[in-house]
């Protein structure tokens, strides 16, 4: 669906001459679709897969083998791999995030995707890729850049956002995952070659969450959310037990608006210190 995003630039010029202040606005209405051209002081948007998933679920393997269809077509697709259940990378904070999905409902069916946190991956996933692409785009007011240092059992990270509109009521979500992880997984389906056999034997499990920096649900942000704004959120903390290889962790950092939907997100590995992904 194409829409597009009115920005309001002040520009001003103050001209000392007797005693008069000039003040120029100019209005320009910025094109975010997935196809327009790179506007200048825009930032490359990212849209935000969040798969529910688990090692039991024998059908979850059409998910994660659409996702790794998303990422062979775009660079500018984040996807967090959140397990469920009876399984070794259960994440133990999920039920707001459940609720929120599934409201006034105990039952959690799997598989369960969301593009950019509202968004319904339309099924069957692997043949609407192009619905997660659409959802990109080389212009977005809001930029992220992470800068992180982990060492000696302690993960730093500094979570910039740098803005080239105004926002409000916009809250910040940061997670650690891990990557490269090895266990067998139930699949019922036809791909990764497993011939619908029941069990893929030491699947490669990524994207795969450990623990949310923030409230899941997002930490409001209470500076000013103004047009030409940096803001840094910084974090500390020691690496989760439940980590198998600090080598393999990595961050995803994801801005959403009052009505919880991502308004740009983006990925860094560990010991990276990323620059904004502005247009020149």
């Amino acid at each position: 669906m194409k829409f597009k995003n009115s920005l309001l630039f002040v520009l001003l010029f103050a001209i000392v001459s007797c005693s008069e202040t000039n003040v120029i606005y100019t209005d320009i209405v910025i094109d975010d679709t997935v196809d327009a051209p790179p506007v200048s002081g825009q930032f490359k948007k990212h849209v935000l897969i969040e798969d529910f998933t688990g090692t039991w679920c024998g059908n979850c393997t059409r998910v994660s083998y659409s996702i790794g269809k998303v990422m062979e077509q775009t660079d500018k697709a984040v996807a967090v791999a959140i397990h469920n259940g009876d399984d070794p990378y259960h994440f133990a904070g999920i039920e707001p995030l459940r609720n929120q999905i599934y409201p006034n409902s105990t039952d959690f069916p799997l598989p369960t995707s969301r593009l950019n946190r509202t968004i319904v991956w339309t099924f069957p996933e692997d043949s609407n890729i192009q619905q997660v692409k659409n959802l990109t785009s080389s212009n977005c007011g809001l930029g992220l850049a992470m800068n992180s240092t982990i060492t000696n059992g302690t993960i730093s990270l500094d979570v910039k956002l740098k803005l080239a509109q105004n926002y409000s009521n916009v809250k910040l979500v940061v997670y650690l995952l891990e990557n490269h992880l090895i266990y067998d997984q139930r699949n019922y389906t036809n791909f990764f070659g497993s011939n619908n056999v029941p069990d893929y034997v030491d699947f490669e499990h990524n994207h795969v969450l450990r623990t949310s920096m923030t409230n899941i649900l997002g930490d409001p942000i209470t500076e000013e959310t103004l047009f030409g704004k940096t803001i840094t959120k910084s974090y500390s903390l020691a690496i989760p037990s439940s980590v198998s290889n600090s080598e393999n962790l990595s961050f995803v950092a994801f801005v959403i608006d009052e009505n919880n939907t991502v308004i740009n997100c983006r990925s860094s590995e560990g010991n990276q210190n990323q620059t904004f992904e502005e247009n020149p």
